[in-house]
């Protein structure tokens, strides 16, 4: 996929509004009306990040304040994925998996508006979904993504009421000037939870634009999808405002005919500032798009941050009875380290070698390591210094690391099995030693011997045989010869995963 990606930029244009706007006498006012739009997109963490230098949802929530104090018709819209994936979700409160509940607390304070399902929220229990939604206090909207019942298919609900496959809202300036502002929103099919159920993402776009166009000024279509579709989409319908995306978890703009593409950085590092004004008179819209760095010199909403030092506390003092420091630096310098999604299911980078190396320190008598990338959930790249925290955000699943000695075939089985994994969680990360020939796997440049034993220190969730296409990885296999006792000595890395990173990066660091 050619990305575009731009600097901090201002873009104005003109642009004719994209709904066919209904013949409007205008009595009274001037034709005219300004909208402003805060956008974030893929946010997990309600608090600032990289040593609090970025992000941080009080500090969005300031921004979008000051907006609203230059004009009253601002809205703030998330665009997916924020529910999951999170550190806070393996964290109980009151005696439940908090699950996304820290987000929703902080978003309804912070002063969002809309949201679209990203393909994150799914990773959580439906009941969890739900409670969620009930919880919120923006508008949700899903033009695409819907909920199995049973044999049904219906829309999601909020606290009994179905979610609109469109909204339209109207906005009215000082001199009575009304805009109506129609939403479409649509999700990439890409998780397949099973009370999930998806139709076609430019298909439900088209019939819900050719709905609405006709009764509103202008159609914005709210997305969660790639890069990619997000043109093709602007392709397809023409006569959109504008596409306000995600996924990517890094700042895009573009320009596709009269369609224009908005994407923000992840964890709210950057939000999109655009503004809108509608002549009414003519027909035409003007487009004004800022990407705004959210940084230090950005005040911390107070009422917001009441909010996120609350569950930081709770989080923090979990983190505690595990024997972690969340506030404390593990490693102070060096490159950015690459943990999205995109890249550690379908390669190496930085990131996972420096996983793999930690373990190989932890499990010094084993041949190789092999931990899945699906263990690996901050989707985004730690910048400098990283904390305890960094890590634990980065897999909050933990987990012991195991020491297993199984025959040659079956490492060669695992090792053929999890090529099918490309993409997905299962796609594994190994032991640079582990190498795939022409003739089959080596380690250390020498044929892996299938009748031979070897010693692998392997990740606990692994040999449970949840993984895809790993059903048969588990200690009842008859070629796993020996499984180790687990570590739980909190003095023995091998004791969490986490724990054996954050001692390797302390080691590194010196």
């Amino acid at each position: 996929m050619k990305k575009i990606v731009c600097l901090p930029v201002i873009i104005t244009l003109l642009i004719f509004a994209s709904c066919n706007t209904a013949k409007q006498t205008v009595t009274g006012d001037n034709g005219k009306i300004d909208l402003t739009i805060v956008q974030i997109n893929d946010v997990y963490e309600i608090a600032p990040l990289d040593g609090g230098k970025a992000g941080g949802l009080a500090r969005v929530a300031t921004v979008k304040k000051e907006e609203q104090n230059k004009n009253a018709n601002t809205i703030m819209v998330m665009a997916g994925d924020f529910l999951s994936p999170s550190v806070y979700n393996s964290l109980k409160f009151e005696g439940n998996r908090i699950r996304g509940k820290q987000m929703v607390d902080a978003m309804n304070v912070a002063g969002v508006d809309m949201a679209v399902f990203g393909n994150h929220e799914f990773d959580i229990p439906e009941a969890d979904v739900q409670s969620r939604i009930n919880e919120s206090a923006f508008q949700w909207v899903s033009s695409n993504t819907f909920q199995k019942k049973g044999n049904d298919i219906v829309p999601f609900v909020k606290n009994g009421i179905p979610f609109p496959e469109t909204y339209i809202r109207t906005f009215t300036d000082a001199d009575g000037t009304t805009a109506r502002i129609g939403f479409i929103g649509l999700t990439l099919p890409f998780n397949k939870a099973a009370y999930v159920s998806y139709t076609d993402v430019f298909a439900a776009a088209q019939k819900k634009y050719d709905q609405i166009k006709d009764s509103c000024d202008a159609v914005i279509a709210v997305t969660h999808q790639a890069m990619d579709d997000d043109i093709k989409l602007a392709r397809q319908i023409p006569g959109l405002a504008l596409i306000i995306g995600g996924h990517e978890h890094e700042r895009h703009y573009a320009k596709i005919g009269n369609v224009y593409i908005t994407k923000a950085d992840a964890n709210a590092k950057s939000a999109y500032i655009i503004k809108l004004n509608l002549n009414k008179n003519d027909n035409s819209l003007k487009l004004k798009a800022d990407i705004l760095d959210i940084n230090e010199k950005i005040a911390l909403d107070s009422t917001t941050n009441v909010v996120v030092k609350k569950w930081t506390d709770i989080a923090n003092k979990s983190y505690a009875s595990l024997g972690f420091d969340a506030t404390k630096v593990c490693l102070q310098t060096g490159d950015p380290l690459d943990g999205r999604e995109a890249y550690i299911r379908t390669q190496q980078t930085n990131f996972t070698k420096l996983i793999v190396s930690a373990m190989e320190k932890a499990s010094p008598m084993a041949d190789a390591v092999i931990i899945n990338s699906g263990s690996i959930r901050v989707d985004d790249i730690l910048q400098m210094p990283v904390t305890q925290y960094d890590v634990i955000r980065s897999l909050p699943f933990g987990g012991s690391i195991m020491e297993v000695d199984m025959k040659g075939s079956l490492l060669i089985k695992i090792l053929n099995a999890a090529k099918m994994n490309v993409g997905s969680g299962g796609f594994l990360q190994y032991s640079a030693a582990l190498s795939n020939g022409t003739n089959g796997w080596l380690l250390k440049n020498i044929p892996v011997d299938a009748g031979k034993v070897y010693k692998i220190a392997i990740t606990d969730f692994l040999i449970t045989g949840g993984e895809a296409n790993l059903d048969f990885l588990t200690k009842d296999n008859p070629d796993m010869v020996k499984v180790y006792p687990v570590f739980t000595d909190m003095n023995d890395s091998r004791s969490d995963v986490r724990r054996a990173i954050i001692r390797y990066m302390e080691s590194i660091g010196q």
